[in-house]
């Protein structure tokens, strides 16, 4: 084998870790007192202090918009998954900020 084919099957090395930044997270869900309890516990136990906190009931639906400081792409994205996940929660946006 070539050493350039042989470069080829090497894994290219790994990128620098990235830079912490800035996440707003909307949250969706079914009005219910157990929902936002839920939303913060993904962040408190992780030992964050969401920047902002906004929740709003319109009819029967609750809106929470977070912002949270500090935080890898990858911890996020894992915690927008987890939101997800959490029951009543319909929708989870997430976005980064400069």
């Amino acid at each position: 084998m070539s050493s350039a084919a042989a470069a080829a099957l090497v894994a290219p090395p790994s990128e620098a870790p990235s830079a912490v930044g800035v996440f707003a997270f909307s949250i969706r869900a079914a009005v219910d007192p157990g929902v936002m309890p839920r939303v913060l516990e993904l962040f408190a136990k992780r030992g964050m202090v969401p920047r902002r906190w906004v929740s709003a009931v319109s009819g029967d639906e609750l809106t929470i918009d977070v912002e949270v400081h500090d935080l890898l792409p990858d911890v996020a994205e894992y915690i927008a998954n987890c939101l997800r996940q959490v029951t009543f929660v319909d929708v989870v946006l997430m976005t980064a900020h400069a």
